[in-house]
């Protein structure tokens, strides 16, 4: 992505457009929102609206949120997606690729930065203090999440039926997230069709308040630019290309190594996640969590929430704890290879095949969109696949709670039913504590995320050297 955008960026700097933004001003601008980027989609997507709108006035109200719209009905994460868009609305494929890419960029260097600290000094008292207290400060956000898109979701009781049976199928049956994800767009897209209510729900991210920029009075203007009307056959070429950098890697990793070596399971697996995680990070941290831990062996139960702890904490979008349970998986199965080398380039090889496919699905289908503005059958798609996520956060947190309150889950078993179930004499008391705390701090004070997170990492960090200290 990057040496694409480099040699395409040139001749970009050299253009003139007619909102007269420079693309190296853009540059800087896109940076800028990479570093602030924290706080999950809707605050990276509120300094997006920030710095584009309110502040440089490049992007209308109208158009931003148009954009965004769109943005959400694709799978990966949204407010990267946005960034894509928006770069690629003022400047061309390359203004895409420069925005998109440097949104990621920040968090996976920061990111990797930690799990080179994770994997060398993970068993030393003081990370494990810090990681101990991030456990239970991210399991309280994700508590947090299930009812904030909740409250969004859930307007009917059809929607909270089909929450309630997203969680029962993966919670109870452990059917696979994307079939539930595939179950209910079919019941949406025929709810849709049908001109039933129960499926034309309102969602997205609410803008920021005062008044509102028009898009006639924006740099960017009201009218379409040119490099953005349908057009079939740059679409096919674009699409060629996107798909040979996503999947030429992956067919000679299958060639070269065999469908068993930890690279292209890495692979294979995290190109199917780009493809079905609708609905945020959240939504599939579940499936990934429970796929890496029972079925690969590439992390333990709780490592999970060490590495959300790491997205939660750095610049860019959660999906990118995905990078964790890579470089993690492949420090554990280096092969022939150093550790270190191996984990390093299995980070670098999980984040191209999650976002390789973000840059495809826009550049791709941004010049459609206004086709899509009012397919009243897709809206209800979405709305159903919305309410369906719900049910697979629920899931997610009961998953993190078990693992994080708890030293020992047992899976117990019965056919197609299956139930993690608790020792109740393992509880860990201080988990508690400081999940119950960092609850308090959100729900009650709506306290910051990142504030949270490091109150609680400092809390675990207290208390697991002052327990070491007395053993």
């Amino acid at each position: 992505m990057t040496e694409t955008a480099n040699r395409a960026a040139p001749a970009a700097a050299r253009q003139e457009y007619a909102h007269g933004i420079a693309f190296g001003e853009a540059v800087r601008v896109w940076a800028r929102i990479a570093a602030l980027s924290f706080g999950g989609p809707a605050g990276q997507i509120a300094v997006m609206h920030r710095i584009l709108v309110d502040e440089k006035r490049w992007i209308g109200e109208h158009r931003f949120l148009h954009a965004l719209n769109y943005c959400m009905l694709l799978p990966g994460p949204e407010a990267q997606q946005l960034a894509v868009y928006l770069g690629w609305l003022l400047h061309r494929t390359a203004g895409g690729l420069v925005a998109g890419t440097l949104f990621v960029l920040p968090g996976f260097l920061a990111i990797l930065g930690l799990s080179y600290i994770y994997a060398a000094f993970g068993n030393v008292t003081v990370v494990e203090g810090l990681f101990f207290g991030l456990k239970a400060a991210v399991l309280a956000v994700v508590v947090h999440a299930v009812f904030r898109i909740g409250s969004r979701a859930l307007k009917n009781r059809l929607m909270l039926g089909i929450a309630a049976a997203a969680f029962i199928a993966i919670f109870f049956f452990r059917v696979p997230f994307p079939l539930i994800i595939l179950a209910a767009g079919i019941i949406g897209y025929i709810g849709g069709r049908s001109g039933s209510p129960l499926f034309r729900i309102g969602g997205g991210h609410k803008a920021g308040t005062g008044p509102v920029l028009k898009d006639e009075d924006s740099l960017l203007g009201e009218e379409t630019p040119a490099h953005a009307r349908p057009n079939l056959s740059w679409s096919l070429r674009v699409s060629a290309v996107f798909f040979a950098i996503w999947l030429v890697p992956l067919a000679l990793l299958t060639a070269f190594l065999g469908v068993d070596n930890v690279f292209t399971q890495i692979g294979l697996f995290f190109s199917q996640m780009a493809v079905v995680t609708f609905g945020g990070a959240y939504a599939v941290l579940a499936y990934v969590a429970q796929e890496a831990v029972q079925h690969y062996g590439w992390l333990k139960p709780g490592e999970m929430l060490d590495g959300l702890g790491m997205a939660e904490t750095t610049p860019g979008p959660l999906i990118m704890v995905v990078q964790f349970v890579g470089f993690m998986g492949a420090y554990r199965d280096p092969g022939s290879l150093n550790p270190m080398t191996a984990a390093t380039l299995a980070a670098i090889l999980t984040t191209w095949v999650t976002f390789v496919p973000c840059f495809l699905w826009i550049f791709l289908g941004a010049p459609f969109i206004e086709r899509l503005r009012n397919n009243v059958a897709l809206t209800g798609a979405m709305s159903a696949i919305t309410a369906a996520v719900v049910g697979v956060i629920l899931n997610l947190a009961v998953w993190f709670g078990l693992h994080t309150l708890f030293s020992e889950v047992v899976m117990w078993k019965l056919g197609w039913f299956a139930l993690d179930v608790p020792n109740p004499s393992s509880l860990v008391l201080p988990s508690l504590l400081l999940t119950a705390a960092a609850a308090v701090a959100i729900f009650r004070y709506q306290a910051s995320i990142i504030a949270t997170l490091l109150a609680c990492a400092v809390a675990g960090l207290v208390w697991t050297v002052g327990a070491n200290a007395l053993i």
